[in-house]
């Protein structure tokens, strides 16, 4: 188990790279908090309001995998990642999901930020949501947003639709096989020994005794 979560995002920013996926590993705040803490609706209000008025704060739809500490894949869809600079050149990465109609802080980075939480706890999230929040103090925030399907989920659906071509070939091949009649498995059905066709069955009324004629030379026979 290790104290990291990894998250996979595309770099539209870079060049407009929507290609290229680049690896962000922040800290697990279970190494600090007991529980993960959870950020007030009011942040986001702001965020949202900020995201109209400014354009240094912008919303990128970029997320791609996130791996957890036991090397979990998750589900991109309730997940956030708050990327920003301030005006001092200080980086801030902060990962955060949605969870049962709360969005809960769960990890972050750079390790600075981890020694900041460490040592002042819920006062130092107050103070950096606040900090973030302050469009004269941030050189630029952005919001990654989960774009389509996990990487994760696409190779699951990419190994099923291999599986489903195997499964044709397989079938394909079970058709051009010579089968008696043409049937999928060989005919069982008695044929006359006299001249080697297929007998049929007279329905009498001798319970558990089947009684078989040859339509073709007559020849009858009890089963």
């Amino acid at each position: 188990m290790s104290n990291f979560f990894k998250i996979y995002t595309l770099t539209p920013w870079d060049s407009l790279d929507l290609k290229t996926l680049t690896e962000v590993k922040l800290f697990s705040l279970k190494n600090i908090f007991k529980t993960f803490p959870v950020i007030e609706q009011e942040f986001f209000d702001d965020i949202l309001s900020n995201l109209y008025k400014f354009k240094h704060y912008s919303w990128v739809e970029s997320i791609k995998r996130i791996i957890g500490p036991n090397d979990e894949d998750y589900e991109i869809e309730p997940w956030n990642f708050v990327w920003g600079m301030d005006n001092e050149k200080r980086f801030y990465q902060l990962l955060i999901q949605k969870s049962e109609g709360k969005a809960i802080l769960v990890a972050l980075a750079p390790p600075e930020l981890g020694k900041l939480f460490k040592q002042y706890k819920k006062e130092a999230i107050l103070r950096i949501l606040s900090l973030l929040n302050n469009p004269n103090k941030m050189k630029f925030l952005m919001i990654l947003a989960p774009k389509g399907k996990s990487i994760a989920e696409e190779q699951k659906l990419l190994q099923v639709n291999q599986n489903d071509l195997e499964k044709k070939k397989f079938e394909n091949i079970l058709k051009k096989m010579p089968n008696i009649k043409g049937q999928w498995f060989p005919e069982y059905t008695p044929r006359c020994p006299n001249c080697n066709k297929l007998i049929t069955e007279i329905k009498g009324l001798n319970i558990g005794l089947l009684k078989f004629i040859c339509p073709h030379c007559g020849y009858k026979k009890d089963w």
